[in-house]
């Protein structure tokens, strides 16, 4: 469990990592030495596994993002792993429960591109995709436990 001011590290780091010691700490109400070693004990803990960078996918010419549901077909499931690992355009996937192994999030400069991407999974495994339109939550914290 974090304590409220944790929760308040975790919280400001989640808004803008690269938020200097000193701002973190005026923003905790902490020294500069006390919130340094609030983070070493938060990332040991591995609440905090890293800091990351937010990259806009259009301004490197990525127009489409695709979600992309996949069912190995029988005793091709780590043929079709190792194809999405080698795959760059898979920036996301989680191997899930259900009818489905994976679902994957592919960046997409054209939608023929998604095209042979697909073609090499056809025949390890039946695919199902959805065009992104709109991302309307954004990758965020979850709820802090007892909110």
């Amino acid at each position: 469990m974090l304590d409220p001011i944790d929760e308040s590290i975790v919280q400001a780091l989640a808004g803008n990592a690269r938020m200097s010691l000193k701002e973190l700490a005026h923003h905790v109400g902490l020294s500069s030495p006390s919130v340094s070693e609030r983070l070493r004990r938060l990332e040991e803990r591995d609440v905090i596994r890293g800091y990351t960078l937010d990259v806009n996918p259009k301004a490197l010419g990525y127009q489409f993002q695709a979600i992309v549901r996949i069912r190995p077909l029988p005793g091709q499931l780590q043929a079709v792993q190792k194809l999405i690992e080698g795959t760059p355009e898979f920036c996301e996937c989680d191997k899930v429960t259900g009818e489905d192994c994976f679902v994957a999030r592919l960046f997409l400069q054209s939608l023929e591109q998604l095209d042979g991407i697909l073609d090499r999974i056809a025949s390890k495994a039946e695919t199902n995709t959805s065009i992104v339109k709109a991302q309307t939550i954004r990758r965020r914290l979850p709820p802090f436990p007892g909110q």
